[in-house]
């Protein structure tokens, strides 16, 4: 398995993956990422800023198999925002989430963010422990600007501290 930055090519994949995973867990609903404009189309909004960079899982044959995203939330901030973290079934519970998490925080401190935001949910179990065994701290609600209403559980990572 490699990983690399997301290719025009992986745009059908990868919306397949998250629109899979989110109706799985009945999240296939307004308010998640499921609906997002951008999701047909993850290559083009990542490449739009530098400050962007989605990471994909991939093969030996060089197929999608997952990925990672990390996008501006809040410039004035410099809080990033960790996006569309998922995996295809055959990949889950081999810690693949451990390694594109490292690869998007390592981006996000070199691109000068200060913190990463994310939204989840707690039907989704095996994130919400990944990014606990991770140290992102749980929050008690969304931040300011947060379109995903869906979700329940809102969790920040300092960077300045992240090596």
């Amino acid at each position: 398995m490699q990983i690399r930055d997301i290719q025009a090519r992986d745009d059908a994949p990868l919306e397949a993956i998250i629109q899979n995973n989110l109706k799985h867990f009945a999240l296939d609903i307004p308010g998640t990422a499921y609906f997002d404009p951008e999701l047909a189309h993850l290559s083009r909004f990542y490449a739009a800023a530098k400050n962007r960079a989605y990471f994909v899982l991939t093969d030996e044959q060089d197929n999608a198999l997952g990925g990672c995203g990390i996008a501006e939330f809040d410039s004035t901030h410099h809080i990033a925002e960790l996006q569309k973290l998922y995996l295809s079934d055959q990949v889950k519970g081999q810690h693949y989430s451990y390694d594109l998490l490292h690869q998007a925080l390592v981006f996000a401190k070199h691109a000068g963010y200060l913190s990463v935001y994310l939204e989840t949910h707690h039907r989704l179990k095996a994130a919400v422990h990944i990014y606990e065994k991770l140290a992102f701290k749980k929050l008690s609600a969304a931040l300011s600007g947060s379109l995903h209403n869906s979700m329940d559980l809102f969790y920040m990572k300092d960077l300045t501290t992240f090596a």
